[in-house]
């Protein structure tokens, strides 16, 4: 039994209909989850900012509001300390004028500094001639300076809040306050703001919380002066944060929110959707993807397992012929040795074996030639196809760097007076010079014959320079033929300051080169750079 069990391999056409119909599959459900998630953190991102921008509107427009509400406040009462010889009629009149000139306060009062209301409009509300002994009203007349009060129930049994401006005579002596009331619940110019477009028909909607996290504004009219601290939100606006979130509301209901904060008045104005609304935009957006990819996804599916039958066939003699030019044996007694190997694929059990073989010696193959191919074997560098190389991919990615050309100066001198061998020794001296100063992302070249480049990887033409400086120094110091100095000229051009070709390039480093020889050698030349601060110059040793 276990005989025929090894005996028995997956048929590769079965095989890779199983994978292809796999893949296929996999494809579309990953698909699917990544829209999803990819249109939900789209949509939630998009719904917070759109939120967060109404909300901080709302609370500047409201910020906007109460500064305007307090320059009329002071300037009515700089009026009246300028007539303080004013009757309460009078008083009352310019009372009324601002009143009725702005619908910024239901009512407006003076309370002088015993308590006593001296005048109130309209004088409807009746408080005229009463005496404030305790309450919000007595605690801003005992503050003496200007304040915008927390909403709180009023003497009239409304919800409010008051803004005050305290009065004095040209003496300096304290003479009362006056205020005016801003009914929550009535109809004036904040109200006006708020009530603008505060739900929308998708479940949107904006509300607002005083400082303990009172409503003070909600499109539901019946919830205001209800406490909503519970709410996460609210709790972040009464410690004077703003900021966006998805968050549970106090009715469990998940909201996409984002919230402002009012300095001025220490209000909070939230802006929030119901999650269910993105929820729900997500399902159509899937359904519609579902619909328009699914036919195109099933006609895939049929081609590829079409497609994957007809592979399988050449397949197999693929593998068989591989395994024959890998181990270089007869196919049939290949054949029998593969078939008492334990693999669930036969097929792939030979290509495995096969190909891994004939691929680690061609591989070793490569890295020999590819070796040769891009050093040179005096001197171990890497030749001018590394260098091509180097430069080609550099330049493609973008790279900030520095070109330079070295030459010996006077080589063939050497070479007659001296031999090849000598000539060779110079040059592999000078090869380990430069590797020895330069850095190790820095790369360097034995161009051909005494010529060698150099790229210095985010470096500019003054940073080449001074690495060209030092290896013209320590060459000239180096004694390596007795008695006599050996020195170079060196050329720079910087990339992509001075070109973005790098054929032009080499040619820049090249003329700086040619410019350092006409100049008497041993010397270094930056190619002229199209900034006028970047000066042409040649390098004179002493």
């Amino acid at each position: 039994m276990k005989r025929l069990f090894n005996t028995r391999k997956v048929n590769l056409a079965t095989l890779l209909t199983f994978l292809v119909s796999a893949s296929v599959i996999l494809t579309l459900l990953i698909l699917t989850i990544s829209t999803y998630h990819s249109n939900k953190e789209s949509l939630m991102t998009t719904y917070l900012s759109l939120n967060y921008s109404k909300a901080e509107k709302m609370s500047n427009s409201v910020e906007s509001l109460f500064g305007s509400m307090r320059t009329n406040l002071e300037s009515t009462v700089d009026f009246l300390e300028e007539h303080e010889e004013m009757s309460d009629q009078e008083i009352h009149e310019q009372l009324e004028l601002l009143r009725k000139s702005s619908s910024y306060f239901n009512s407006l009062s003076w309370v002088d500094e015993t308590g006593l209301v001296r005048t109130i409009s309209p004088v409807s509300i009746g408080l005229k001639g009463t005496k404030i002994t305790s309450g919000v009203t007595k605690d801003v007349l005992d503050a003496k300076k200007p304040m915008l009060t927390t909403p709180y129930i009023g003497p009239s049994n409304r919800l409010l809040v008051l803004m005050s401006q305290p009065i004095f005579s040209k003496d300096g002596t304290y003479r009362g306050i006056i205020s005016g009331s801003i009914y929550l619940q009535e109809q004036n110019a904040l109200n006006h703001i708020l009530g603008n477009d505060a739900a929308e028909k998708n479940g949107s909607y904006y509300f607002v919380v005083g400082p303990e996290g009172t409503l003070l504004f909600h499109p539901e009219r019946k919830l205001i002066g209800e406490n909503v601290y519970k709410n996460p939100v609210v709790q972040k606006l009464t410690h004077g944060k703003s900021g966006m979130e998805l968050v549970t509301n106090t009715k469990g209901i998940p909201m996409l929110a984002a919230y402002s904060y009012v300095p001025e008045a220490g209000w909070g104005v939230v802006q929030q959707i119901p999650y269910s609304y993105v929820h729900s935009l997500l399902v159509d957006q899937l359904q519609n993807l579902l619909v328009n990819v699914l036919l195109p996804f099933l006609i895939l599916l049929l081609l590829s397992i079409f497609i994957a039958r007809k592979l399988a066939k050449p397949f197999i003699y693929l593998a068989d012929l591989a395994n024959r030019l890998a181990e270089g044996k007869d196919v049939s007694q290949s054949l029998k040795n593969t078939l008492r190997q334990s693999h669930w694929n036969r097929e792939a059990d030979l290509l495995t074996k096969s190909f891994a073989h004939a691929l680690e010696l061609l591989e070793k193959n490569t890295q020999k030639l590819t070796q040769s191919a891009l050093t040179d074997s005096l001197t171990g560098l890497p030749n001018r196809r590394k260098l091509e190389e180097i430069l080609n991919t550099w330049s493609s990615d973008g790279r900030h760097f520095s070109l330079l050309v070295l030459d010996i100066d006077h080589f063939k001198s050497i070479n007659d007076t001296y031999g090849h061998q000598m000539g060779d020794e110079t040059l592999k001296t000078l090869a380990e010079t430069i590797q020895a100063i330069t850095r190790n992302n820095d790369y360097c070249f034995r161009y051909g014959g005494e010529e060698f480049v150099l790229l210095l990887l985010d470096t500019n033409a003054a940073g080449a320079y001074k690495v060209a400086e030092k290896i013209r120094q320590k060459i000239e110091k180096t004694m390596v033929i007795p008695g006599r100095t050996i020195t170079v000229s060196l050329g720079i051009s910087e990339f992509p300051k001075h070109t973005n070709s790098v054929q032009e390039l080499f040619e820049l480093a090249d003329k700086a080169l040619y410019e350092s020889k006409l100049g008497g050698r041993n010397r270094i030349t930056i190619s002229p750079a199209p900034q006028p601060e970047i000066q042409y110059g040649i390098y004179k040793s002493n």
